[in-house]
């Protein structure tokens, strides 16, 4: 069972092991994509933009509000 869970990580791993070992050591160092110097080294690489937004948009278009309470 142990073995089964396993098998997609170890699957990607033994497909493409450099891009695997980086994105698995920016997960443990969390490190943002969109921030610098990760964002201009994966834009030399790739060639173009392609990482996700840090931001989520929520669709409403307001953004945090202030209440008092009395």
């Amino acid at each position: 069972m142990f073995l089964t869970e396993l098998s997609p990580f170890l699957k990607e791993l033994s497909q493409q092991p450099i891009a695997f070992l980086g994105g698995l050591a920016s997960g443990f160092l969390r490190l943002s994509l969109a921030d610098d110097p990760v964002k201009s080294w994966l834009d030399q690489q790739t060639g173009s933009a392609v990482y996700p937004s840090a931001t989520t948009d929520t669709g409403n278009g307001s953004g945090p509000q202030s209440i008092s309470i009395d």
